[in-house]
C-alpha cells in the first residue's frame, strides 16, 4: 500500500482536537492502530510503539443520543467512515483522496459537525 499520509501525523492532529470534543461532552476513545506487518488478523493496538508498521488509524467518538462516529484512516489515502448521528441519519460516507493529515483534520472536522452538529453551540 502506498504511503500517502503520514499517519503518526494524523494521530497528533487528532490529540490536538480531542481536548476540544470531550469539553464539548463528546467520549473520545483511544486511537487504535494496525501494523502492516502483523499476523493475520492483525490486531489493533492502542500503543503505537507495539506498531513497527502502521497501515491504519482509528478513532471512535460518542455523543448524545447514541450518536456516534468511527474513522480509521489508512496509510494510502481513503478512510472507513461510519456513522449513526440519529435513528434517521445512519451510514457510511466516502472518503478517498486524502492527501495529508491537514486534509484529514479539515474532513474530519465536517465528520463531527454532521454527526454532532456545532461544537461551539452547547451541544
Amino acid at each position: 500500500m502506498d504511503r500517502v499520509v503520514d499517519l503518526d501525523e494524523v494521530a497528533a492532529v487528532l490529540a490536538g482536537r480531542t481536548v476540544g470534543w470531550e469539553s464539548a461532552g463528546l467520549e473520545v476513545s483511544q486511537v487504535t492502530w494496525r501494523d502492516a506487518e502483523a499476523s493475520w488478523p492483525q490486531p489493533l493496538e492502542t500503543d503505537r510503539a507495539r506498531v513497527h508498521d502502521p497501515d491504519s488509524v482509528g478513532v471512535v467518538i460518542s455523543g448524545p443520543g447514541d450518536a456516534e462516529l468511527s474513522v480509521v484512516l489508512f496509510r494510502g489515502g481513503w478512510a472507513d467512515v461510519d456513522f449513526i448521528a440519529n435513528l434517521d441519519d445512519a451510514r457510511c460516507l466516502p472518503a478517498s483522496g486524502i492527501t495529508s493529515a491537514s486534509d484529514f483534520g479539515t474532513r474530519m472536522d465536517q465528520w463531527v459537525t454532521h454527526v454532532f452538529g456545532s461544537l461551539d453551540s452547547g451541544r
